[in-house]
């Protein structure tokens, strides 16, 4: 934490008070007085609005012409114009990408933070520094919790990096072609961060390729690392064996304060997690009193952790116990059987990775809550998530969930409506990073 407040300090140092009192015209010369050799990306008509309100992410179709010789290449420093070539800010170029440009500093930030202007190793320094005090202020790590997550893309101010931090162990899910340029800078800023000795760097492959990079060029450098495949994390004070070449970043950090929320309801409750994975879920509600915990998920890998979790944490392995199932091939055995739960909680994947999915992606989410309904008894409490961003953004998931009451013959209320943790900020002026749905329904 020491060399994390002194990377803070160095970059106050470096904002020098004369340069603080800048105006917004001056702002604009600063950019361009630091340009020469800089392509310019100028913005249609029309078009700039959005982008000086904040959104970070410049799509091809915005802009008008690129001012430059040689042309800017992918990852290349440009400034971003309006139609009068007055810069707005500054970002890193795309050649090949959707996303022509992904903005990371504009005029007016650069009035307050001079040092980082056009300067992307300096601002990777400030923005990852002020992560970290960010989650220290939220009480992360601790002593009952060292799984969280550091840097959050565009809600950290750095579209396309994402951070979690498991120990002393930061895993680097990367999912834009700029990381893989400045990845070195990157893990030099991770390095400076209070309690982190090993980086394991993850590429987001499928992610990565739409962004246009050639991810044939990782294959030398992405599995040279010398960190066992587990590790052992804590949060909220239960400890859990993790691999780190899981899913995602191989733990699931997201949902701790919705884990914790079931551990709070759970006293004297049979509970059925569906979708289990690790079993965070379930071993919550175990520590909660649950008198019996039923965990059901397709993957052998997620259930040997899950049933290593149990050990670790003292508790009854036949009161926890996991099953290697389809979750719906699980639900409708159940049905045939007449059981039901107190407490269901369904966490299923991604169903909705792109908008155009996002109908099938319904009808699923629909029978899944529609037989998780039928397996709660009346009066009893459904804890069902969404993870799909198009799901969540769409506004569409409560509608789902009020049909799929109707086609179990059940009536649902509203007990709780949540998201992602608070280490999970988001930027207003861009929605799309919100993806995460959690709702607890009451189920009569």
């Amino acid at each position: 934490m020491a060399l994390a407040r002194k990377m803070v300090m160095v970059v106050g140092v470096l904002q020098l008070p004369s340069r603080l009192l800048l105006s917004s015209s001056s702002s604009s010369s600063l950019i361009a007085s630091s340009s020469k050799g800089v392509a310019k990306v100028v913005l249609k008509k029309g078009k700039t609005q959005l982008f000086k309100d904040g959104s970070p992410m410049v799509y091809s179709g915005a802009v008008d012409r690129i001012i430059g010789k040689p042309p800017p290449q992918t990852g290349d420093v440009v400034i971003v114009a309006d139609g009068t070539e007055n810069p707005i800010g500054w970002g890193l170029y795309n050649s090949v990408s959707m996303f022509c440009v992904r903005l990371m500093q504009l005029q007016h930030e650069s009035t307050r933070d001079p040092s980082c202007a056009l300067n992307i190793e300096k601002l990777l320094e400030t923005r990852i520094a002020e992560a970290f005090h960010l989650r220290n202020s939220l009480g992360l790590p601790s002593a009952t919790t060292n799984a969280y997550r550091l840097v959050n893309s565009e809600g950290d101010r750095l579209s396309g990096l994402i951070v979690d931090v498991f120990g002393d162990i930061a895993v680097v899910a990367s999912s834009a072609a700029w990381l893989e340029k400045y990845r070195n800078q990157v893990e030099t800023c991770l390095r400076s961060i209070h309690g982190i000795t090993h980086i394991n760097w993850r590429p987001s492959l499928d992610v990565l390729k739409e962004d246009g990079f050639d991810v044939s060029t990782l294959k030398q450098t992405q599995l040279s690392t010398t960190l066992p495949q587990r590790s052992m994390v804590v949060e909220n004070g239960i400890s859990y064996a993790i691999s780190l070449e899981g899913q995602k970043t191989g733990f699931y950090t997201d949902q701790r304060e919705n884990r914790h929320f079931i551990s709070t309801i759970s006293a004297g409750k049979r509970v059925l997690d569906l979708c289990c994975y690790s079993g965070g879920f379930a071993l919550n509600a175990a520590r909660g009193g649950a008198t019996s915990v039923v965990g059901i998920d397709s993957s052998l890998p997620a259930l040997e952790l899950a049933r290593e979790n149990v050990i670790l944490n003292h508790m009854d392995p036949e009161k926890v116990v996991f099953f290697k199932q389809d979750s719906t091939e699980f639900m409708k055995a159940a049905l045939s059987r007449e059981e039901t739960w107190d407490i269901v909680i369904l966490d299923p994947p991604k169903l909705a990775p792109r908008k155009k999915v996002l109908q099938n992606a319904a009808g699923m989410y629909r029978n899944l809550n529609s037989l998780a309904m039928r397996l709660t008894r009346s009066g009893g409490l459904l804890m069902t998530c969404s993870c799909s961003g198009a799901m969540t953004q769409s506004g569409k998931f409560l509608g789902i969930l009020q049909s799929a009451a109707a086609m179990a013959g059940r009536k649902i209320t509203v007990v709780r409506e949540a998201g992602a943790a608070c280490d999970h900020p988001l930027d207003p002026s861009y929605p799309q990073g919100q993806y995460l749905s959690n709702f607890l329904l009451r189920v009569l």
